[in-house]
């Protein structure tokens, strides 16, 4: 058709939808900046209600979530179901809430986390067999309350896998095995967490336990270590030395886990080429395991000398979801999903750490200033609304949505 011949039917066919997106228009100039933000889709191609993210992905790798028990029902569950097709149970598998003393085990929400993923035919991380956090503080005493010796630490831990991957054996098809045991810190020389995991095994031999034990369990299952930060350099490359260290020791280990829990300015993009280069040298595998880029930005320090605020001073201002950090956001998650399709050989999983801007575990903890690690159960609480994720607060695909899948 020739766009510029005028007559009453194109004027017609015009005219429609320019008073359509006159009133749009004028909807959008009179809704604060926050719910434009989060709300506001602009038409694009790839734009088809019969596709989720794992359909736009079909040809890379799965496309996951973190789940609670709420996530499933109601409008959380329709969404998991058409948009992805691999699930973490975001607690409910961490030693301390599954086994919470020597001869209980709380089954409950694990068993319907895992019957609701078979029943819609989605694949399964399990989350995790081994944590300084959210751990069960039985481990570690003895009957007099003094510190176990480590081979009854160590017999226990091999209960404790043997256990629940073998309870899941044949249906979750990879396990975070280790979580975090690399120290966080900028001193080279400290390279392990000095965990109670740690600390009675005077070293680092419960890792490599605990990846034999889980292979015993379920010789089919992928293992996977899972840490934070894996992209800055100090703990990039004393998360190396560890895998180096479990390769040449012929521990079953399947890949790693990088956890991406990302702020607007960070990681770079050649930060994050380093790192999955350096674990792929290895031959080993990659997922993204907890991914959510962050809106909140780090407050400014106080200048030499100035007394901290105290108790009393007023709460920072929160801007909401201004079109300034939407648009970071947005060029934050289209740098990372760009290089992800780049690395699709390596790539075998990118797991959203949690479902929609609505409820996020990054609201409740330093008003969202924090990545790292995903929160243990005596996170400071503070409300302040982080908006992570490519799904706003009413459950809608935000515009970051689409920097992901139009490609």
């Amino acid at each position: 058709m020739n766009l510029y011949t005028v007559n009453k039917k194109t004027e017609r066919s015009f005219l429609l939808p320019t008073i359509a997106f006159i009133i749009i228009l004028s909807y959008v100039q009179c809704t604060p900046k926050h719910q434009v933000a989060s709300s506001f889709q602009a038409h694009t191609t790839a734009d088809d209600p019969n596709k989720g993210l794992k359909d736009y992905y079909k040809k890379y790798f799965p496309i996951g979530v973190a789940v609670s028990m709420a996530s499933l029902h109601g409008p959380d569950s329709a969404l998991i179901v058409k948009e992805f097709n691999s699930i973490t149970p975001e607690n409910d598998m961490k030693m301390g809430p599954i086994h919470p003393s020597e001869d209980i085990y709380n089954w409950k929400n694990a068993d319907k986390i895992v019957d609701f993923a078979v029943s819609h035919h989605i694949k399964i991380r399990g989350h995790n067999l081994c944590w300084h956090n959210q751990e069960a503080a039985w481990m570690f005493k003895g009957a007099d309350g003094k510190p176990v010796t480590k081979e009854l630490l160590l017999r226990r831990l091999k209960d404790h896998i043997f256990a629940v991957a073998g309870r899941y054996k044949g249906k979750i098809y990879a396990w975070d095995v280790v979580n975090e045991a690399v120290d966080d810190s900028d001193d080279t020389t400290q390279i392990y967490r000095k965990s109670n995991w740690y600390n009675i095994c005077n070293g680092t031999d419960f890792i490599e336990a605990a990846f034999r034990y889980a292979h015993e369990a379920d010789p089919q299952a992928k293992l996977y270590y899972n840490d934070y930060n894996s992209e800055h350099p100090v703990k990039r490359e004393k998360i190396y030395k560890l895998l180096k260290k479990l390769i040449e020791d012929h521990v079953p280990i399947d890949g790693v886990g990088m956890q991406a829990h990302w702020k607007l300015y960070e990681p770079s993009a050649d930060e994050l080429r380093k790192a999955l280069d350096e674990v792929t040298s290895l031959g080993l595998k990659v997922q993204f395991t907890e991914l959510d880029i962050t809106i909140r930005m780090p407050q400014p320090k106080p200048a030499p000398g100035a007394a901290p605020p105290d108790a009393t001073s007023p709460p920072t201002p929160d801007p909401g979801y201004t079109p300034e950090l939407e648009a970071k956001q947005i060029a934050q998650y289209k740098m990372a999903f760009d290089i992800f399709r780049q690395y699709k050989k390596f790539i075998t999983n990118v797991t959203f750490w949690n479902v929609s801007d609505r409820s996020s575990w990054l609201d409740g903890r330093a008003g969202g200033l924090m990545g790292g690690a995903a929160a243990g159960g005596n996170t400071p609480r503070i409300t302040k609304k982080a908006y992570p994720l490519l799904f706003d607060e009413n459950r809608q695909r935000k515009k970051a949505y689409w920097s992901v899948v139009n490609f």
